[in-house]
């Protein structure tokens, strides 16, 4: 019990500061109130967190006295890493871009909806089917994202509207890249896990390492934006950035870390249990840390969305055959 504490607490310490400093890079101006600047470099943000993770990953590795195999790996099972790294690394920029459109707790709301796209890509890609309880689930939590943005008090002002649909449209698509990205890790689990060569562990050096590789590849030859370059510039121009870009990294490289051993000795259940409250304390956390206001109606559909979720964690501690 002491053990779980301690996972909970760390998860929680990690991703609720890492949530604010997300939010911090994201959104907030750096520099002079005369000559306020925004960070818009999240590709190299994503390398920077990818590169923390993978080191954190590889000492974990060794600290538990296995073996990374970097000569060893199967050059199928590595290639089956980069292609999930890959869905990762493509689904991360539309995050990033929607919060220039949309708020952040609309943002976090909405990714509580990933059970959405995960069912409907297992549903696709492997054709799996899910018990009755869990589409009311879905219902529940896609209706009560709809309404927090039907209710979200707007600003009479031209291009709002376009703003607010734009950001909703990129995090729709940041959580349909997350479900492919989700299933091609259960699928990686399914085929290898059984003969030892996959592990949790080994799985976050694996992805981040591979994510690195190619978020680095296309900053060093992409020509149009000139983002590794600008990125430098900005942070030698506006030193504060780096504190809190270090701060993004390693805050999720170490959360990384208790998600993964939760994982290993607790199981899954325990631990979307842990990750969906986070998130609900994310949300309310980056309410009051930035002046966000929430109308009635708006507190109303997040009870739903959370409803949702309740919902389903009774019929798994519960089984009820419907």
């Amino acid at each position: 019990m002491l053990r779980l504490t301690f996972c909970i607490v760390g998860i929680y310490a990690c991703f609720l500061t890492w949530g604010v400093v997300q939010e911090r890079v994201s959104t907030t101006p750096y520099g002079p109130p005369s000559n306020p600047q925004k960070f818009k470099h999240f590709i190299f943000l994503n390398v920077i967190q990818s590169l923390t993770a993978s080191l954190v990953a590889f000492a974990y590795v060794k600290l538990t006295g296995k073996q990374v195999g970097i000569l060893t790996t199967p050059p199928k099972l590595i290639l089956e890493y980069a292609q999930s790294a890959f869905f990762n690394c493509i689904g991360s920029p539309f995050g990033y871009a929607a919060l220039r459109h949309i708020d952040y707790p609309t943002m976090i709301l909405g990714k509580s909806c990933k059970l959405v796209p995960v069912m409907l890509m297992n549903v696709v890609l492997y054709r799996r089917r899910f018990p009755a309880y869990k589409y009311v689930c879905v219902f529940l939590i896609t209706a009560g994202v709809s309404l927090f943005m039907l209710w979200h008090p707007t600003e009479k002002k031209k291009g709002a509207t376009a703003s607010s649909l734009l950001g909703l449209f990129l995090l729709t698509m940041n959580l349909a890249i997350d479900g492919v990205t989700n299933a091609t890790q259960d699928q990686i689990f399914h085929s290898h896990r059984a003969n030892g060569t996959v592990t949790g562990q080994l799985m976050m050096f694996w992805m981040n390492l591979s994510g690195s590789v190619l978020m680095a590849f296309y900053l060093a030859v992409e020509p149009w934006t000139g983002e590794l370059h600008a990125a430098f510039e900005f942070c030698a121009t506006y030193p504060a950035v780096w504190r809190d870009v270090l701060l993004f990294g390693l805050c999720g490289a170490l959360g990384q870390c208790f998600i993964f051993y939760t994982l290993e000795h607790y199981g899954s259940l325990v631990l979307v249990t842990v990750t969906v409250t986070r998130k609900l304390f994310t949300m309310l956390l980056s309410v009051f840390w930035f002046n966000h206001v929430l109308t009635l109606g708006q507190w109303g559909a997040v009870a739903l969305v959370f409803s949702g979720k309740l919902l389903g964690f009774s019929f798994l501690l519960f089984p009820v055959s419907l």
